[in-house]
């Protein structure tokens, strides 16, 4: 009798003893994952109304690009507060195509002399990540303190803007300038993701031109299923001459295939690693997050009271499905 209570009493020890949660295997994972880098890795995400997670959260992450995608909205929206078009034509100059920079519009029309509709503009800045286009946005608009303000109005008080592109690469140091929190950065992206910040026709076109996005293909995209679109806004910052790089970032809205969308944020800050290793923590941390969302999709349908859709078309994802390969 007294061998079967203590084989009974170990089995309530190993048997009974609490499992962790999937919820909590989830973050088990990720926090693993962002611990296998010689980093500082910061991850948030926005699962579902109400559903937030964060690692590593703080608020000085470099952005490096990724604020390409805040100058983008405080431009549209400056757009719509005065009525203009995206197609109101800005003129490009010579002395705008710096070299030394990473400019695709500069290497295919690098004499300068001619203007282009803003929309285009915005089609270099966000989908290949142009950063003398950056910096001519930057100066229609006033410079980053234009965009911190915009920023800081919408309440994200972790999120600091304040030096363009010229200026990180003149002074690598100045990267530290613009920094946010990710969980700063996929509170934005949830608001946009939902039409709060932009009219419908802004909204459109931001949302096209960042499922159009060529910058890290193996980044947040890189282990996800090919009928999954990401929307993002990739950010790559400077080595400096220990070969430590300020940042290697990804934040963007992926939509799984039955409509269903979260946001999410991968932020590397003073990495020893290598550009491929960088951009495979980033694609293992997505890839994880996108299998626990696979698993725990809410049942949602058109007569639930709060539930608001992705203003995004079918038809545009489709359009930007298979993007070509560009650098990073």
């Amino acid at each position: 009798m007294f061998r079967t209570l203590f084989a009974f009493g170990c089995w309530l020890a190993v048997g009974c003893s609490p499992q962790p949660t999937e919820r909590e295997a989830l973050e088990r994972d990720l926090q693993a994952l962002a611990d296998s880098a010689k980093a500082r890795v910061g991850i948030a995400a926005v699962l579902d109304e109400g559903d937030t997670l964060t690692i590593g959260n703080r608020a000085d992450y470099p952005l490096a690009s990724v604020f390409k995608f805040h100058q983008a909205l405080a431009l549209l929206d400056s757009l719509d507060r005065a009525g203009a078009s995206p197609a109101l034509p800005i003129e490009v100059r010579r002395s705008d195509l710096l070299p030394d920079t990473w400019s695709p519009l500069r290497d295919a029309r690098p004499d300068g002399g001619y203007a282009l509709p803003l929309s285009e503009l915005l089609h270099y800045s966000i989908a290949q990540s142009d950063n003398n286009v950056c910096d001519l946005l930057f100066r229609f608009l006033g410079g980053p303190e234009y965009v911190e303000r915009y920023i800081r109005g919408l309440g994200l008080a972790d999120t600091a803007i304040a030096a363009d592109e010229e200026t990180m690469h003149r002074d690598p140091t100045a990267q530290y300038a613009n920094t946010a929190s990710p969980l700063d950065v996929v509170r934005l992206l949830e608001r946009f993701r939902r039409g709060e910040l932009l009219s419908p026709a802004s909204n459109d076109l931001l949302l096209t031109t960042m499922l159009a996005t060529v910058t890290g293909p193996d980044k947040l995209k890189g282990l996800l299923p090919p009928d999954v679109r990401v929307a993002h806004k990739t950010g790559s910052g400077i080595r400096d001459a220990k070969g430590v790089v300020a940042a290697d970032n990804d934040a963007g809205m992926v939509f799984l295939p039955d409509g269903q969308a979260y946001s999410i944020a991968v932020f590397i800050a003073d990495s020893h690693e290598n550009d491929r290793t960088n951009a495979a923590v980033i694609a293992s941390i997505s890839k994880r997050i996108y299998d626990y969302r696979l698993r725990h999709r809410p049942i949602k349908n058109d007569l639930q009271p709060g539930v608001v859709r992705a203003p995004v078309r079918a038809s545009e994802i489709r359009r930007f499905s298979n993007p070509p390969r560009r650098p990073r």
